[in-house]
């Protein structure tokens, strides 16, 4: 059962999403603002965040900020109606989704569902390729001999390409991924990154990325 984390300091928005949320049988958790939802995503496994942009001391935007720097979960926003502004910062921040209140509960239970599916939450966020794991929360690569820490980027860039071995990704598309729709540097960032990947990975004979020339690059199981 997966444990959703509910961030609002209106109770009755929380009582709402909570009766709504346990029917479909998840776990609810609930915080009435940032502050008190970072305790507890240092000490709980969570899922999902579903998180109001107005709160007090630590607000919708900078709890999302927050959560992207250290946890690699979907992140559903909640926003008052017709604040566009409240929605690009949110996206740049990093969430995934966004409501708009007042909003319908059926709502927000299929953009949960979705949610969960595209991170595949269900695996835990560890893949294995091979003989080889790969773990999106701890940036760690393991073997049954051997075992790296990578940076958050390089883990975030070796996941996706794990999500699916074979399929060859675009740069744009691996940038839209990981660095988000609105990076404005340069593509070759995915080179560079790539580049590390494979000296990284020397020691785990079973991974290999390669170069798709005037496509992009991709993971293979050997």
């Amino acid at each position: 059962m997966n444990t959703i984390l509910v961030v609002d300091d209106d109770a009755h928005i929380r009582k709402l999403i909570r009766l709504y949320l346990e029917n479909s049988q998840y776990t609810v958790i609930e915080a009435v603002d940032g502050r008190e939802a970072l305790d507890i995503l240092s000490e709980t496994q969570i899922d999902l965040a579903i998180v109001d942009v107005m709160m007090p001391h630590v607000d919708g935007i900078e709890l999302t900020e927050d959560i992207r720097s250290f946890l690699n979960i979907p992140i559903l926003m909640v926003t008052a109606k017709g604040e566009s502004q409240d929605k690009v910062r949110g996206f740049n921040a990093g969430t995934d989704d966004y409501l708009v209140k007042p909003f319908d509960p059926v709502e927000l239970i299929l953009r949960v569902n979705a949610l969960l599916k595209r991170y595949n939450v269900v695996s835990e966020n560890v893949i294995k390729v091979g003989f080889t794991s790969i773990d999106i929360e701890r940036f760690v690569v393991q073997s049954a001999d051997h075992a790296i820490t990578l940076k958050r980027k390089e883990c975030e860039l070796l996941f996706e390409l794990a999500r699916s071995p074979g399929k060859i990704f675009t740069r744009a598309q691996l940038i839209e991924k990981i660095w988000g729709y609105d990076y404005d540097g340069d593509e070759r960032t995915v080179d560079v990154h790539i580049k590390r990947l494979r000296e990284q990975l020397g020691a785990f004979p079973d991974l290999m990325i390669t170069t798709v020339r005037g496509l992009g690059y991709r993971l293979e199981e050997k």
